[in-house]
This record gives structure tokens, sequence and C-alpha cells, in this order.
């Protein structure tokens, strides 16, 4: 099956370089990443869905326009990472590293963030649908024009936050999943700039 998902990978490079003119697009589904070799392979661009990245080391992998739906990455170093426009639905980041990262105009519908340092993030133009940050850091990271409803952000801690005015908050949740404690529009507006440090 290695020789098979190698395969793939060198497929998808070709597909990537030369606009999807030769080769064939990456589309993998199920897959347990953390028994290959990944640090030259190029993700850009590739469907994989539900696949487990968990506690590899993928700093600096560009992801962008990729779709990752249902993915786990618990435990994984993805610093320097770029996940510009892609779809993260149901993407579970538990207790990863995400620093200096690209999150810009990507789809983080019902996304896990629980337990993350997010540090020097670009969360611009993002939309954050029951995406769960419980516990979570958010120090240095720009959220403009991001959109936040139903935002679970219980125990969160906000430092540095850019682009609180430019964000779009239809409402974020304090409380938890059981028991929200929903806050709407300028309550919600307000409750984070007086929790940003």
């Amino acid at each position: 099956m290695s020789y098979n998902i190698d395969n793939k990978f060198e497929l998808h490079k070709r597909w990537v370089e030369t606009s999807g003119h030769e080769g064939e697009k990456l589309c993998l589904e199920e897959v347990d990443f953390r028994k290959f070799d990944l640090s030259d392979k190029l993700f850009e661009q590739a469907n994989l869905a539900e696949c487990v990245f968990d506690n590899l080391n993928l700093e600096n992998i560009d992801f962008h326009t990729s779709l990752l739906c249902s993915s786990t990455y618990k435990n994984t170093n993805l610093r320097g990472c770029d996940f510009y426009k892609t779809d993260l639905s149901y993407t579970d980041f538990s207790d990863a590293v995400i620093k200096n990262v690209r999150f810009s105009k990507s789809d983080c519908w019902e996304s896990i963030f629980r337990n993350v340092n997010l540090i020097n993030c670009n969360l611009i133009n993002d939309y954050f649908y029951l995406t769960d940050f419980s516990n979570a850091t958010l120090d240095n990271v720009d959220i403009s024009l991001s959109t936040f409803e139903e935002t679970l952000l219980n125990g969160v801690k906000l430092r540095n936050i850019k682009g609180i005015e430019e964000a779009h908050f239809e409402s974020i949740n304090i409380g938890t999943f059981e028991k929200p404690i929903l806050l709407k529009s300028q309550e919600a507006k307000k409750w984070v700039l007086e929790n940003c440090l």
C-alpha cells in the first residue's frame, strides 16, 4: 500500500505542476498518514477526508485550497503551515502546535481547536460555525472579516487580537455545548473586547 500512496503523491505533484493537464489530483479517504514519511510530499489542492495526521511533524507544509474534512491533527506540529482557502470542516486540531499558520479564507465549520495555542496566526475571513476553541489560547492573531456563529469560547485566553472591529459576531458560546451561554452580535463583540488582554 505504501507504494500505491507514494505513486498517488507523484501523480498529484505532476497534476499541480501542470495545472491539471497531466497526473491526477490526490483524493484519499481514511488514510492513517502516521505510517508514512511525508517530508517531501506535496499536499496543496488535495482532497484528504477523514485522514489521520496525529503526532506528526508537519512543519511548513502547504495545504492551501485542500479539502481536509474530518481529518485529525491531534498533538501535531503545524508551525508555518498554510491552510489558505482550505475546507477544515469537522477537523480536529486538539493539542496541536499552531504557530505562524495561515488559515485565511478557510471554512472551519465544527472544527476543534481545543487546548491549542494559536500564536501569530492569520485567521482573516474564516468561518467559525460551532468551532470549538475551548481552553485554547489565541495570541497575536488577526480575525478581521471572520464570522463567528455559535463559536465555543469557554475557557479561551485572548491576547493581542487584531481585527475585532472588522469581524462578524453572529453569536459566541461562553458556556459548553451541553449547557450553552450564547452571546449575540454586539454583546458577543463586547465580550471578546473585554476578555482580550
